[in-house]
């Protein structure tokens, strides 16, 4: 499949069925954040998958899972942090961005929903999966089979701002 059409075709899914996903496409999925870039190659992510019913429960303390059947803990290792000097930015959640946007890619070209979430309560997640204070729990990952169809891959038309709304050169401008 084209590159951009596979981009159109990911959408985010709240609702997932019960079936379980196959070892080997999880593994692949897995793979494609593995490959991910990541500044200056510290691939400062430790994902930790979850598929045991009571570990989703325990994710469900920080944030609803939609039915999911299996969720990434997708974490930063901030020993090493790559910071920006002028102004202190660290890369790693850039990196982590990346990384899961590799996944969810993957996951949509082996027809498997998924949704990134950033809005759930870390302290939760470090305290249930016994994660070390240099270790940040960034984002969640959850995938799993669509309970309904996936979103029409048009609707970017309608959906999405057109480029010249998002896009500029040279020097920043607005309209």
């Amino acid at each position: 499949m084209d590159f951009l059409e596979l981009a159109k075709q990911r959408c985010t899914t709240r609702g997932f069925t019960e079936r379980t996903i196959d070892k080997s496409h999880l593994d692949r999925i897995l793979s494609a954040g593995r490959v991910a870039p990541s500044a200056c190659n510290q691939q400062p992510q430790r994902i930790i998958v979850v598929r045991q019913p009571d570990n989703i429960l325990k994710i469900q303390k920080a944030y609803q899972t939609f039915g999911s059947q299996c969720v990434l803990i997708v974490c930063q290792d901030k020993r090493n942090a790559l910071i920006r000097p002028f102004d202190g930015k660290c890369s790693g959640d850039l990196d982590i961005g990346i990384v899961c946007d590799h996944m969810m890619l993957a996951a949509r070209e082996l027809n498997i929903g998924s949704v990134m979430v950033g809005l759930f309560d870390p302290k939760i997640i470090r305290k249930e999966f016994n994660i070390p204070e240099y270790i940040e729990p960034t984002a969640l990952l959850l995938l799993g089979y669509p309970d309904k169809d996936f979103l029409s891959a048009d609707r970017h038309t309608t959906e999405r701002k057109p480029l010249n709304d998002t896009v500029m050169y040279e020097i920043y401008n607005e309209g």
